[in-house]
């Protein structure tokens, strides 16, 4: 779930003043007028800066990690801004610097010691700034691709599909992009609720000023054998930034990003059509249990898998439903939404995706994802052959949407696609720019109708094995509501 950070109204607004000469803005009221009844509606103005945070790489010396930044928008010469992403270190050193929106940069770093980042970008690069790693483990208990989406700092999120059991080691990676302290708590919710946990190493976890801390999950609950259960991560003090490494013994790793906040309905885009084995982990944070009807959105429609149409969630509690190969050689994504829509209880919801067999097997995640809305983008696509994939999924509307490929971080030329989605299907595409070098980014802009959602699967196979990586598409929220003045006393200051 990609979440971004605008600005405050306050300091929209006084940015605007600083740069208009406006003397005085006032919040328009319920029906959109100015307080006063005189003024007009909020108009929507690009955001003035954004915050990335991305966690820590790998333990692994053998990793290889490629760091990814793009901002989509304006072309160069429409404004100025900057952007940089340093080490999440006292000694911070810059990894990532674009210069203009519309051409992505990309740097290397090797082994152990690949840092965690946070950073921001203003002006022109701040609208829609995404990044991305990807990290690449040929051997080992933590072999595999593992791809994670820099994301804005927050207070709170759920990560359905940990697990504390045998074979699993799952750190939560804690990111603190700010000058003061973060605390943080982290619960873990099983089958039968709450476990029992280590009060002194789950609550009032520090993580100091520029810097990243991990936590073993199952350090928290010792001698508990959850084999899927959901983590809570919340702030008392500050904001993080919060990732969950996975490594399970014998399929891999791979990061599990936190799940679209707690809703009625989820989507979860772009399990991929070779799944050998797809587990759906849900759970309801509120005090009413849940009744989920399950359907899988294909290129055909959408359909209600036999045998597993249904599923019921007790409140506080984790519940597990065994997918097997749901999609069966063709791509989807699955949609959830109440039983009955007079009783609706919001979750959140993850699967866990398995693709290969016997020694080959390859791990990744598909949580719940926000719709696409405006516009979404995700940066690091491969021009390979097979390599990206992106499914674009309509779950409750006919939409159209505008594809995009940015050139690549070592040229080419941009290319785009317009994609029409009927209402409960599910489609793929391949885009890649013209004569591009390198990696690149795929925005998808909504014209029509919606809600979209979408997610990129990256698939960078090694030595047979299908090593991949899924990342979710959600709303950059590029731009903000502003009040109009509700009177221009820019005269005052010529």
């Amino acid at each position: 779930m990609k979440q971004r950070a605008p600005l405050t109204l306050a300091a929209v607004t006084a940015a605007l003043a600083a740069l208009t000469g406006i003397a005085a803005l006032t919040a328009p009221a319920a029906d959109g007028t100015a307080a006063d009844g005189k003024g007009a509606a909020a108009a929507r103005m690009p955001v003035e800066r954004s915050l990335l945070v991305c966690p820590g790489p790998s333990s692994s010396d053998i990793a290889e990690t490629t760091y990814t930044s793009f901002t989509p928008g304006a072309p160069a010469g429409e404004g100025k801004g900057s952007a940089r992403l340093l080490g999440a270190t006292k000694d911070a050193k810059a990894v990532l610097e674009p210069k203009e929106p519309g051409k992505p940069v990309g740097a290397t770093a090797n082994g152990a010691d690949a840092p965690a980042l946070t950073g921001s970008a203003d002006g022109v690069l701040a609208p829609g700034w995404t990044a991305q790693l990807t990290t690449k483990v040929s051997v080992g208990r933590a072999r595999g691709v593992l791809g994670a989406g820099c994301t804005a700092p927050g207070t709170d999120f759920w990560f359905p599909a940990v697990s504390t059991a045998k074979g699993r080691e799952d750190y939560v990676h804690l990111t603190n992009p700010d000058d003061a302290a973060a605390v943080v708590d982290i619960k873990l919710f099983g089958p039968d609720g709450l476990a029992k946990p280590d009060a002194g190493a789950s609550e009032s976890i520090r993580v100091d000023p520029k810097s990243t801390k991990t936590v073993l999950l199952s350090s928290l609950v010792p001698g508990a054998q959850l084999a899927d259960a959901t983590a809570h991560v919340t702030t008392r003090a500050g904001r993080v930034g919060a990732s969950v490494q996975v490594g399970e013994e014998g399929v891999g790793a791979d990061w599990l990003p936190a799940s679209a906040d707690p809703s009625a309905s989820l989507v979860l885009p772009g399990i991929p059509a070779d799944a050998a084995s797809v587990r759906l982990v849900v759970f309801v944070p509120g005090e009413e249990d849940a009744d989920l009807k399950l359907r899988l959105a294909g290129p055909g429609g959408a359909i209600s898998p036999a045998g597993s149409e249904q599923l019921h969630v007790k409140a506080g509690m984790t519940a597990v439903m065994d997918l097997k190969d749901l999609t069966r050689g063709e791509p989807g994504s699955l949609l959830l939404a109440p039983a009955d829509a007079k009783k609706a209880s919001p979750v959140v919801a993850a699967v866990r995706v398995v693709r290969g067999s016997g020694a080959k097997q390859e791990l990744g995640f598909v949580p719940a994802t926000g719709p696409v809305g405006a516009r979404a983008t995700v940066a690091d696509n491969r021009p390979e052959k097979d390599a990206t994939v992106l499914a674009l999924t309509a779950p409750t509307a006919d939409a159209k949407v505008k594809v995009t490929a940015s050139p690549g971080t070592g040229g080419g030329e941009p290319a785009s696609q317009e994609v029409t989605l009927k209402a409960g299907t599910t489609q793929t595409l391949s885009l890649a720019p013209a004569g591009g070098k390198g990696s690149y980014a795929l925005t998808v802009e909504t014209l029509s109708g919606g809600p979209v959602h979408a997610a990129r699967t990256l698939s960078l196979p090694n030595e047979g094995i299908a090593m991949f990586t899924v990342q979710g598409l959600s709303d950059d929220h590029s731009t903000v509501s502003v009040p109009r003045a509700a009177q221009d006393l820019s005269v005052l200051t010529r």
